[in-house]
């Protein structure tokens, strides 16, 4: 009975050392949360608008990525593990677009359509590798497609190891708290990318993972590592979690456990482009522990994947020669 009650908790009974990239095929990740179409226009600037004090961009080159949950997917994918995506689209061009990338990408995606929305891109206008604008189109999904999301996430739950949420804050995870239920009931580990300032909705799931101004503006400001530690376990203990993981940008990240607090430096040589770094985290994260590491070395994998993504341009990912090389 003792054992059924800690699988029950979604707590790996047997952790094993990950130790390269045949260790991860046969992880599965699932991914639910808000999903986008990241579109890049890349050009040069050579002259001032006559209409307005504004740069002409003149596009030479366009392209189309998968962001926001679908960047977590992509990531987690770029690892070897298998990958289901579950989230919202509109029926428009840039739904289909975004699910003929999954399937580029080898991602299992089960995209609900919503015809009362536009699917939620982000445009980006770079010029020579500096991002002049970005324009965004969204809108939240109806109450009608997230209860036909919440069955197929119900029927997606064996077929998994691991949970990611990934919350942006677009709508897509209205029912997140019956969402951790569910997959805790099942046996299953739960990790959440946190948004906004109400974490009771995350209450019981293994571990979240709040950047540090997410995490200042939940728990609000430290002056030594101290006071973070016990704002962080503050809260950890609050909402029931298994740990609470802080990523502290050039100040590495910040793992918080009953008791135990680990810390890594940051690995990167050369910080680039930090979009998407948080996803490539979480990513990392989920298929570690789907392959059975404990949350010291999937976090400590986790560090070198940020670590390595910051120096690519745009939301990029980490192949697993990257990660064990």
């Amino acid at each position: 009975m003792k054992a059924q009650r800690t699988r029950n908790k979604g707590t790996p009974t047997k952790p094993v050392r990950v130790r390269g990239p045949s260790s991860l095929k046969r992880a599965r990740v699932l991914v639910v949360g808000d999903v986008m179409l990241d579109r890049y226009w890349f050009g040069d600037v050579g002259r001032i608008s006559p209409e307005a004090p504004v740069p002409v961009l003149k596009i030479e080159r366009v392209e189309e990525r998968l962001g926001g949950a679908a960047n977590v997917a992509r990531n987690a994918a770029a690892l070897g593990a298998q990958v289901s995506l579950l989230s919202v689209i509109g029926e428009d061009e840039a739904g289909a677009t975004l699910a003929h990338l999954l399937k580029e990408q080898g991602i299992h995606g089960y995209l609900h359509p919503d015809p009362e929305i536009s699917t939620t891109i982000k445009l980006r206008a770079i010029a020579r590798h500096q991002q002049l604008l970005r324009m965004d189109f969204e809108a939240p999904p109806t109450h009608e497609v997230l209860a036909s999301k919440l069955r197929d996430f119900r029927r997606l739950l064996p077929q998994a190891d691991v949970v990611v949420l990934s919350d942006y804050g677009k709508g897509g995870l209205a029912h997140i708290g019956k969402m951790i239920r569910y997959a805790r009931d099942a046996g299953k580990r739960v990790l959440v990318d946190p948004k906004g300032e109400d974490y009771t909705r995350y209450r019981g799931a293994t571990m979240i993972t709040p950047n540090r101004a997410e995490f200042r503006q939940v728990a609000g400001s430290w002056r030594s590592e101290q006071e973070l530690a016990a704002k962080a376990q503050r809260l950890r203990r609050s909402l029931r979690l298994e740990a609470l993981l802080v990523t502290r940008s050039e100040e590495g990240m910040t793992l918080f456990r009953e008791d135990r607090v680990r810390h890594e430096p940051a690995e990167a040589r050369e910080v680039f482009d930090v979009s998407g770094a948080g996803d490539t985290v979480i990513a990392t994260l989920g298929v570690m522990m789907a392959a059975g590491a404990d949350l010291v070395q999937a976090m400590r994998l986790a560090n070198r994947a940020a670590g390595i993504v910051v120096g690519k341009l745009g939301t990029a990912v980490v192949r697993p020669e990257e990660l064990f090389g």
